[in-house]
C-alpha cells in the first residue's frame, strides 16, 4: 500500500515545482487547480491516473511521466455529474500521443454512455511528433466521438492555452467554446507558416486569439480575461443544460412572479421604427430576474442569441437587435441565430424569437457572400426544430427576414405581437414607390402624392390588426403582459410532441 500511495502522490503532483512555477508564470493555472474551480470541491473522481505511453526512440523511452500529459475523470458541477479531459502543459507540452488519445477516446465515450455532459480543458501543443502517426491517428478518434456525441450530450470546449493544427476541429465540433485573452490562440497554421507562406506578419493573438474568434471568426461563443471567471461561466453554463438529449434542462426556483407587469417596456421601445435601441434591455425585462447568458456576444451583433429562465425553465432567445444595423440579418447574423437555433433545439431548450426585423441587408458583398445560402440555414433551422416555438413581433417584421425569424408559416406554435406592430412584404416608403409609381410620376405635386400614397398602404395593409386578421398573428398582446403570456403559453407547449418524418438524417444547406 506504501508504493501505491507514493505512486498516486507522484502522478497528482505531477512534474517538479519548476514545470509548476512556469506554468503560473504564464498567467496559467495548473491542470488539477482547474479541475478543482470547474468541478464541485471533492468530487472529482479520476480514470487511468498511471497510464504512461509506451512509445520508444527520440529519448522517450527515458521519460515516461503518469498521466501522460492528460487527466480524465469525472465529477459533479451542483451536484450533477460532468466528464472532463484536461491537458497537462508541464507534460509534454500537453501534445497528445497514443497513450494520451486512448485516455481521451475512454473518457468520452463513458460520457456518451452515461448520458452526462463532457467538458474538455485544452492547452496542448498538438500531435507528439516523436510518436509519427500513431499520436496524429488519435486525433481522428477524437472527432469521431465528437460527431457521435453531437446532439446527445452537451460538449464543452474551453480553450486554456495552445490549439493548433488539426487539434483546433475537436472544438469546433463541440457545442460551445471558450477562451481566455492572452493564453489562448486557436489556428489551423500559425504564424511562422503565414509568414512563410504569405509573406504576413502577425502575431499569435493576432492570428488566432480569443478577440479574434470572439469578434471576427466567430469560433469563439464565450471570452473572459482570466481563467477563474472563465471556468464559473462554464459552470453557469452547465446549470442551463440537460444532462442529455432525452432530458429536459433543469428547472430552477422562481422568486420573480410570473405574473409581473413589465410597464417600462412601453419606454424601451420606441414607437418610430426608424428609432434604435438596446433590445437586451427588453430581454432583460422580461427573463426571470433580468438574468440571462448571451452566445456570441461579441460577434454577428446585429442579432441577440442568450439562454435564460422564464418561471424556472430555461429558454432559448433569438431576438433582433436594432442597436446594430437596425437589426437587419446578413450572413454572420443567420449562421449565429442558426446554430443556436439548433443547438437549443438538440438539447429541449424552448425557443422564444423577438422580431424587430427590417429584411436582409442588401449589397453585392451580401450576394456574393452566400445570403441566400446562409439565409437559408436559418431557415432549415427553424422548420426542422421540434421544441416549442414562440414569436413576437415587437416593432416590425418585413419581407423574406420575417418569414426565416420563426414566422407561423414556418411552424411556430404560437405568433404574437404588440400594439404597435408592421407586418409587411417592406416599408410603407418602399412599397409606395414600387405599387404607385405611375401616379407618383405623373402627379403634379410628386412628393404630396407619394405622402399620401405611403399612408394609404400604411392604412391598407400594415395596420397593427392586419396580420391578426388574417390569422399570422394568435394575439396582439399588451407589451406589459409578454412575460406572463410567454411563461402561460411555455407551460401549454411544455408536452409538446412533433411527428418527425422518417429518414436517415435531412441535408441542411452549408
Amino acid at each position: 500500500m506504501a508504493q501505491l500511495h507514493a505512486i498516486r502522490a507522484q502522478a497528482l503532483a505531477g512534474p517538479d515545482a519548476k514545470a509548476s512555477a512556469a506554468q503560473h508564470a504564464r498567467g496559467k493555472l495548473t491542470v488539477r487547480e482547474r479541475i478543482g474551480l470547474l468541478l464541485d470541491s471533492g468530487s472529482f473522481r479520476e480514470v487511468e491516473q498511471l497510464r504512461r505511453h509506451r512509445a520508444t526512440g527520440f529519448g522517450l523511452e527515458a521519460k515516461k511521466p503518469y498521466t501522460d500529459g492528460v487527466v480524465t475523470g469525472w465529477g459533479t458541477v451542483e451536484g450533477r455529474t460532468v466528464f472532463v479531459y484536461a491537458h497537462d502543459f508541464r507534460i509534454f507540452g500537453g501534445a497528445l500521443g497514443e497513450a494520451h488519445a486512448t485516455k481521451i477516446h475512454k473518457i468520452m465515450d463513458m460520457a456518451i454512455a452515461a448520458g452526462a455532459p463532457l467538458v474538455s480543458l485544452n492547452d496542448g501543443a498538438g500531435a507528439r511528433i516523436q510518436e509519427g502517426v500513431s499520436a496524429l491517428a488519435g486525433y481522428g478518434g477524437i472527432f469521431q466521438r465528437n460527431t457521435q456525441a453531437s446532439g446527445v450530450i452537451p460538449q464543452i470546449s474551453v480553450m486554456l492555452g495552445p490549439c493548433a493544427g488539426g487539434a483546433a476541429y475537436s472544438p469546433a465540433l463541440t457545442d460551445f467554446v471558450f477562451m481566455v485573452r492572452d493564453t489562448s490562440q486557436m489556428f489551423i497554421t500559425g504564424p511562422d507558416v503565414v509568414r512563410a507562406v504569405t509573406g504576413e506578419e502577425i502575431t499569435h493573438n493576432g492570428l488566432g486569439g480569443a478577440d479574434v474568434h470572439a469578434e471576427t471568426s466567430g469560433v469563439c461563443h464565450f471570452a473572459y480575461d482570466d481563467e477563474e471567471t472563465c471556468l464559473a461561466e462554464v459552470r453557469y453554463l452547465l446549470t442551463l443544460l440537460p444532462q442529455n438529449n432525452r432530458e429536459r434542462p433543469p428547472r430552477a426556483d422562481c422568486a420573480d412572479p410570473a405574473t409581473r407587469r413589465g410597464e417600462a417596456l412601453l419606454d424601451l421601445v420606441p414607437a418610430d421604427g426608424s428609432l434604435p435601441y438596446d433590445i437586451t434591455a427588453v430581454i432583460e425585462e422580461i427573463v426571470d430576474d433580468g438574468e440571462y447568458l448571451e452566445v456570441h456576444e461579441r460577434w454577428a451583433r446585429n442579432i441577440v442569441c442568450a439562454l435564460a429562465r422564464l418561471d424556472g425553465e430555461v429558454v432559448g432567445i433569438v431576438a433582433s437587435q436594432p442597436r446594430v444595423l437596425a437589426g437587419v440579418l446578413d450572413t454572420e447574423a443567420a449562421q449565429k441565430a442558426a446554430r443556436f437555433v439548433q443547438t437549443c433545439d438538440a438539447f429541449s431548450i424552448p425557443l422564444v424569437t423577438l422580431l424587430d426585423v427590417p429584411g436582409f441587408l442588401p449589397g453585392v458583398a451580401q450576394e456574393h457572400g452566400g445570403i441566400i445560402r446562409h439565409g437559408a440555414k436559418l431557415l432549415y433551422a427553424y422548420c426542422d426544430a421540434s421544441v416549442p416555438r414562440i414569436s413576437l413581433i415587437l416593432r416590425k417584421a418585413y419581407g423574406g427576414a420575417y418569414i426565416v425569424m420563426d414566422s407561423r408559416s414556418v411552424g411556430a406554435d404560437l405568433a404574437y405581437a404588440w400594439p404597435a406592430n408592421e407586418v409587411a412584404v417592406m416599408g410603407a416608403e418602399g412599397a409606395a414607390d414600387v405599387v404607385f409609381r405611375r401616379q407618383i410620376a405623373a402627379a403634379e405635386n410628386p412628393e404630396a402624392m407619394r405622402a399620401r400614397m405611403v399612408e394609404e398602404y400604411r392604412a391598407e395593409l400594415m395596420h397593427p390588426y392586419y396580420a391578426a386578421e388574417r390569422g399570422l398573428v394568435d394575439d396582439v398582446i399588451d407589451p406589459a403582459e409578454t412575460r406572463e403570456t410567454l411563461i402561460r403559453s411555455l407551460a401549454m407547449l411544455r408536452s409538446k410532441h412533433a411527428a418527425r418524418p422518417s429518414r436517415k438524417h435531412g441535408n441542411p444547406p452549408q
